[in-house]
């Protein structure tokens, strides 16, 4: 019989205060701020015109804004309060992935203030915002793509089997970098710095892909091998998106800005390798989604209930709603319109219901809950 390990968190040391609201807020907080912005930014972009939709995504960045403030001061928080748990979470191989989360919901919130959130502070602000929120998580997305795999080796000790789509988190953060970058290209002046944030991009793109596809056989083989996930970690199948729909988005979005960066067979082929790369790379995310909802339709009728892994099922969507629109502007396909609009349908209602689910928890008491000891999670008995 294969297991899949469950590390319990160090227990607080004896006659010290602790403050268990904030103790087990752990990195994966991060994931509602992340959900959130995509939410209004995605549908920003729509590549279809919705009436009244782009106000109510300015209000939906509003909020996004107010949570990445509110998860920031939580953490600072918990560093502060409960030092040796934060320090556990980093030894522990099912958490420390979460910490490629503060980049990108750093990145996510800075970059949906620049496509739509402009629309509340203005576009100088807007802007400022984005600059400090990008160059804080493109620092911080670098050094957790490098810093988490060093501990994976050196320091956490997994069992065969267990690999994790959660494994993916710290390098894709570079990858939204590299999405949301072409933001920034436009506002440099023409010249050095406005190529060499271009190419910089691509290669964080070049980056975080290659990391991607060093990765990915890792989890499907764990699929194969060993059967379904436990049914707590099956939304985060969806996590595996994340990678495909932001590279989709990050060709097109550079695509875009190319010609005023580069040189025109340059910038033309760039615009050509968007396309190229992205329709492939859309149909497999398309693949990997339908494998993913049937296997959460089979961990929903064995008794899956709500956790914070619910969230993997937006951002990675969103990604793939903004690939989907990047690529219906560039082959200017109906198809892609369609596809880029029925995929945002199917982000705001799982955004609906984590949102709701995690607001009932809070108020709880239940996701700020120890977790239960239990026993090794059997995975598969042979």
């Amino acid at each position: 019989m294969a297991t899949f390990p469950r590390t319990l968190p160090a227990p607080p040391p004896s006659g010290t205060a602790r403050r268990p609201a904030l103790r087990h807020f752990g990195p994966n907080w991060y994931a509602t701020v992340m959900g959130t912005a995509i939410v209004a930014s995605a549908g920003a972009t729509l590549p279809v015109d919705v009436p009244g939709l782009r106000p109510v995504c300015a209000l939906v960045w509003a909020l996004s804004a107010l949570l990445l403030a509110a998860v920031l001061t939580a953490r600072a928080g918990h560093w502060a309060a409960h030092r040796d748990q934060a320090r556990a979470h980093l030894l522990d191989p099912a958490v420390a992935p979460f910490y490629g989360c503060l980049s990108m919901a750093l990145l996510a919130v800075g970059g949906s203030g620049m496509v739509v959130g402009r629309d509340l502070i203005g576009h100088g602000a807007a802007l400022v915002l984005d600059v400090v929120l990008f160059t804080a998580g493109t620092v911080t997305g670098l050094v957790a793509a490098a810093a988490i795999p060093y501990l994976m080796i050196t320091r956490h000790r997994t069992e065969p089997g267990s690999a994790s789509p959660v494994w993916l988190l710290p390098v894709v953060a570079p990858m939204v970098s590299a999405a949301l970058g072409p933001l920034l290209v436009t506002e440099l002046p023409a010249g050095q710095g406005r190529e060499a944030l271009l190419l910089g991009c691509y290669a964080m793109f070049g980056l975080s892909l290659l990391a991607t596809l060093v990765m990915l056989p890792l989890v499907f083989a764990r699929l194969v091998h060993h059967g379904p996930l436990p049914l707590a970690l099956t939304p985060t199948l969806f996590l595996v998106l994340g990678p495909l729909g932001q590279s989709t988005t990050a060709v097109n979005a550079l695509a875009d800005v190319a010609p005023g960066a580069v040189g025109a067979p340059y910038a033309e082929a760039l615009g050509a390798f968007a396309v190229l790369y992205g329709v492939p790379v859309m149909g497999f995310a398309l693949l990997w989604l339908a494998l993913s909802v049937a296997l959460v339709v089979r961990a929903v009728r064995g008794g899956m209930t709500f956790a914070m892994t619910w969230w993997g099922f937006t951002f990675p969507v969103g990604t793939c709603v903004t690939g989907a629109s990047g690529l219906a502007r560039h082959t200017g396909l109906v198809a892609f319109e369609w596809l880029a609009v029925a995929l945002y349908v199917l982000l705001v209602a799982a955004w609906a219901v984590a949102g709701v689910r995690t607001v009932r928890g809070l108020l709880d008491g239940g996701l700020l809950a120890a977790p239960r000891p239990s026993a090794p999670l059997a995975v598969r008995t042979v």
